[in-house]
């Protein structure tokens, strides 16, 4: 039987293992630049840490989801925002990448946020199969932006804007 539950300090090491998968898996591995040490920091020992939950069979993590509260201005309400689902390979299509987003949904209801939303990458065609099927719909006019690492600092320390 399948169990999610909150992530304890206890679950860190099988975190930063999904969180390496899961970038293996986007092809982004060189940009992980996370430790077990700051992921203990973050994620347990925070003011604001995000939510964590692990997907278990049998004492046996199948997965993880990471999200965390924003704010939308136009609902004048909290939204949950999904960070990242990972489920590793040899345990996909077994319901489980399901269970945590109805999970997280619930838990959206619960924490009576106004909204539930995560991005994809356009190529992981699995995934939007799987949010179409949920009835989650793909927020086509947006293009999300980014600012990280030496552009961010760069930005922040301009003198000309």
């Amino acid at each position: 039987m399948l169990k999610i539950r909150k992530a304890n300090i206890e679950d860190t090491d099988t975190i930063f293992q999904f969180i390496c998968e899961l970038a293996e898996f986007e092809k982004l591995r060189h940009e992980v630049i996370a430790t077990q040490d700051g992921l203990k920091k973050s994620l347990f020992e925070s003011a604001t840490p995000p939510h964590v939950f692990i997907a278990e069979r049998g004492g046996k993590a199948m997965g993880f989801a990471l999200a965390f509260f924003n704010y939308s201005t136009f609902l004048g309400q909290k939204g949950l925002y999904l960070e990242d689902l990972y489920v590793p390979t040899q345990h996909r299509a077994q319901g489980i990448g399901s269970a945590l987003l109805k999970h997280l949904a619930q838990f959206a209801i619960e924490q009576e946020c106004g909204r539930f939303e995560w991005s994809v990458l356009d190529w992981n065609e699995k995934a939007i199969a799987l949010y179409k099927k949920i009835g989650a719909k793909p927020m086509s006019d947006w293009t999300m932006y980014r600012l990280a690492g030496p552009a961010l600092h760069s930005f922040a320390q301009a003198s000309d804007y």
